[in-house]
This record gives C-alpha cells, sequence and structure tokens, in this order.
C-alpha cells in the first residue's frame, strides 16, 4: 500500500529515488560487472507458494498442459492481471484462441495473498493531488468506475467477492501532517476527487484508535475478499472461452515473430502473441529485470473476533486504512471480522527467492506489536495466518503497461506498488484492447508503453535499496 503521501520532509518516492541516486553512484565504477550480472548470477524460475487466507478459498485446479499446442495469444501468469486479460480479450475478440499457463494455480502470486484493499487511482497518485489536474481527475474515474465494474462481474457470474465500497483512509500521525493534507484535500475536490479530512475525533469515531491527529478518506475505495475475487475473474475467462492449464510452470521463452514458451514437463506452446501477466516474477523468465525490485510482503489475519471484542476496539464501520509512514502498515477487517494487518518494512534479499525463516519470525513480531500499537484495546490475539510473498515495486511508484520485444509481440503489465487489486484488472482490459486493435481509447493514458526508471542489476540494486532503507528508518526514527 502507499504511503507517505500527507508526511515529513521526506517522501517515500524521495527514498525511492535515494535508491536510484544510491545505486548510480556505486555504478559508476562497476559498470561492466551491471551488465554481467544476468550471468554471473542468472535467475531461475520460482514461485513462492501462497500460504494466505484468502488462498484458502480458492477453486480447485485445472488440469495441466500435457499436449504441445498452437495459440493465437498465450497469457502467463494466472493471477488477476493474466485471468482479465484473457476474459475481455476473448470478449473483444472471440475468434481468438488463448491460451494461459500457471505454474501453480491461480491466484498463486500477490493476487491472493494481498491487504485487501481495493484502491482507486495508482500509488504515485493516491490522495496526492499531481501536476496535471485533469489527469488526476480521469484516473481517479477509471479506477472508481473498474470497481463498478467488478461489482457487476460479481452479480453476472454469481460470485460473491465481498465487495464493500464504504471508503479507505489514510492516516496522519502529527498535526504538521494534517494541516498538509487539508491543503492536498481542497485541492482534490477541486479535480473532482470527493476526499474527505477527518479530525482525531471521526478517525477515533469511525476506525476505533486514538493514535492518529487525523486521516484522509478516499470515499470511492474499499475492500474486498482477493481470493474470492480470482475465483470471479477465473470463472469469467473460461465463461467467455479462455483455455486455462495450472500446474505448468513456463522456464524459457524462445522470442520471435512466433514465440516458443518451454514448460517444465517439456510440453510447447506456439503463438504469435505474448501476454507476460508474471508481474514479480517476471524477471525469472527473463524480462523487465531493470524495471521493478521484487520485494517480500508481510500480510497476518486473526481468528473471527468476537461481537464483544469489536465493541472494545470501535472499529464498528471496518474501513480499511494505511498508515502515511515510508514503510507503511495498513489495516482491514473481513466480513466475518477477522482482522488483518500487512506492511512494514519490506525486505529485498540479494538474489533471494524466499525469505529465510528467522526473517519470516522477525516480520510477524513487527506486525503482532504494530497491531498492539493501534489497538491496545485488542489485548493479547493469536494469527490464524501469517504469510509472504513476492511484490513488484517500481522505483517511481508508478505502473506501466503496453508492448515489448524484438517483434512488438510481448505484452505486459508492472509496477502495480500495492494498488494492483484494482488497477491489474484495469490494465487487463488495456492490454486486450491493445491486442484487439483499439488503443485509440488509451492514448491519454500516461503509464501506456513505458517502462519504469532503470533499476540496476544486483548487487547495485541490493546496495541501493539498503541505502534507502537506511534512510527511511533514519527519518521515522
Amino acid at each position: 500500500m502507499t504511503g507517505g503521501k500527507h508526511g515529513g520532509k521526506l517522501s517515500r518516492r524521495d527514498v525511492l529515488r535515494r535508491a536510484g541516486l544510491a545505486t548510480a553512484g556505486t555504478l559508476a565504477g562497476g559498470v561492466a560487472l551491471n551488465a554481467a550480472s544476468p550471468r554471473l548470477w542468472p535467475e531461475t524460475p520460482f514461485v513462492d507458494p501462497n500460504r494466505s487466507y484468502w488462498a484458502r478459498v480458492l477453486p480447485a485446479e485445472r488440469s495441466p498442459l500435457v499436449t504441445d499446442t498452437d495459440a493465437d495469444v498465450a497469457v502467463i501468469g494466472g493471477g488477476l492481471t493474466g485471468l482479465s486479460t484473457a476474459y475481455f480479450l476473448r470478449r473483444l475478440a472471440p475468434g481468438l484462441r488463448v491460451v494461459l499457463l500457471e505454474a501453480r494455480r491461480c491466484g498463486n502470486g500477490a493476487s491472493a495473498r494481498n491487504g485487501a484493499m481495493l484502491l482507486t487511482s495508482t500509488a504515485e497518485r493516491w490522495l496526492v493531488p499531481g501536476a496535471e489536474p485533469e489527469l488526476d481527475r480521469r484516473l481517479y474515474e477509471l479506477t472508481a468506475a473498474n470497481i463498478g465494474m467488478l461489482r457487476l462481474l460479481s452479480e453476472q457470474f454469481g460470485v460473491d467477492i465481498e465487495l464493500e465500497v464504504g471508503g479507505a483512509a489514510q492516516v496522519l500521525r502529527s498535526d504538521a501532517e494534517l494541516r498538509r493534507a487539508q491543503d492536498a484535500v481542497a485541492r482534490l475536490r477541486d479535480r473532482g476527487v470527493p476526499a474527505e479530512l477527518w479530525n482525531a475525533e471521526t478517525v477515533r469515531d469511525r476506525l476505533g484508535t486514538g493514535l492518529y491527529r487525523g486521516a484522509v478518506l478516499d470515499p470511492a475505495s474499499g475492500q474486498l475478499h482477493p481470493g474470492r475475487l480470482v475465483t470471479l475473474f477465473r470463472t469469467a475467462a473460461e465463461s467467455a472461452g479462455a483455455e486455462i492449464h495450472e500446474g505448468t510452470r513456463v522456464d524459457a521463452i524462445e522470442e520471435g515473430p512466433v514465440h516458443t514458451i518451454l514448460t517444465r514437463a517439456g510440453r510447447r506452446v506456439r503463438a504469435p502473441l505474448l501476454v507476460l501477466a508474471t508481474n514479480a516474477y517476471s524477471s525469472k523468465l527473463g524480462y523487465l529485470r531493470n524495471a521493478y525490485a521484487p520485494v517480500a510482503s508481510y500480510v497476518a489475519v486473526t481468528a473471527p473476533l468476537d461481537e464483544a471484542t469489536v465493541d472494545r476496539i470501535g472499529w464498528r464501520n471496518r474501513v480499511p486504512f494505511t498508515d502515511n509512514r515510508l514503510e507503511p502498515y495498513y489495516l482491514g477487517m473481513s466480513r466475518d471480522r477477522r482482522l488483518h494487518i500487512g506492511g512494514g518494512p519490506a525486505r529485498y534479499g540479494f538474489h533471494e527467492t524466499a525469505p529465510p525463516a528467522a526473517v519470516e519470525g522477525l516480520h510477524r513480531a513487527a506486525l503482532v506489536d504494530e497491531l498492539a500499537r493501534v489497538y491496545p484495546a485488542l489485548g493479547p490475539v493469536g494469527f490464524d495466518a501469517c504469510w509472504s510473498g513476492a511484490v513488484d515495486m517500481s522505483l517511481d511508484e508508478a505502473p506501466a503497461v503496453g508492448r515489448t520485444g524484438r517483434h512488438g509481440n510481448v505484452y505486459y503489465a508492472i509496477g502495480f506498488s500495492g494498488h494492483g487489486v484494482n488497477l491489474t484488472s484495469v490494465f487487463g482490459r488495456v492490454i486486450a484492447e491493445l491486442i484487439a486493435g483499439q488503443p485509440e481509447a488509451w492514448s491519454w493514458l500516461p503509464y501506456l508503453n513505458r517502462l519504469p526508471p532503470y533499476l540496476p542489476n544486483d548487487p547495485f540494486r541490493w546496495l541501493g535499496i539498503r541505502a534507502a532503507q537506511a534512510a527511511t528508518r533514519l527519518v521515522e526514527r
């Protein structure tokens, strides 16, 4: 989730830029090593398992690919990006054969192990007035309308995604932050973004915590059940005629006018168009390595709280919220009163596939401590599930969508930076319309056919992120 928006002297984006500067400085003496890094430390396909609470409702796996096949469009990745692309593409061009390959099962990645917040806009613009007022308005309207589309799709296919559009808030930790937020809210409202400013009393009344001096509410945002959203899009994609194969890990791509996709089981898919819906795992297949950093994010959820406990903490309306620290925490409560918390210090390990168990334990303890700080009346409470996994973060917190490759026939979406629950299906529609030859509607979109600012290879990336995290902790000490 986004953070640091209305905060102190150094914003989260400033810290990310400092990471870029730090790596650039280091690179001055190591250009050759940076170029050689992919050969010295080659990445191998890896997909960490999903142990999240949300994944418990994911549907039974579809059968893996067992024969070589040809397709018009091959989609790699069965998360929200891939599934929504397959759905929209089959709706636009029902004559195309769309084959989707998923390494484990649909929703195994960040799509079904996130913080369940459904946010408008993009990470770098949420509740932040940008330099272009008209762009702020259009992005807000686009993403708010997409939430409405999710509701209609849920009703159409009879999949209850537990959608609640009661707003989402960013809490403020000081009077100075509250004063700065007053100006931001006024400017946002002038642009057609109906943000609301809460004082400390309203925060206590709505969120049940006295820890904060105020908050900014986005009334068009909300929350849902991520696992059920994955189920909805898999149902919709299959209903539209997409072919989905789970348990089918892709190990290599032979790129060309017609791509050859090689699976671990030795099967081949040939297709002239390829959609990389692999997000944080894209570099494992040799793509987009310098467009994002795959960092480990942490989330935990309690067992259902009884009514007396909910009354005691006072969070009756269950509006989800994120704080505005540079490494933010975010909290929500599910329909069945499970309190969940995620975020805090993220981890980027040098060429790491999964965090060590000791590191997982430290992050779990940090979530326990933060929950007790926000809701001291909650008392001792255990987690029913605690999980982590890779998410993709771009250097400027802005996403990117478009096409690339030597022949211009590889499509991608990357850099959601915490806004993927909503934005993935927006970009799934963008990709579908690009493939269907209808790009005109997106000519205004600043994220189209761009890549985020360059991130060097390890070890320079690791050094830069460590430097940025050190700066972050100095600022927020």
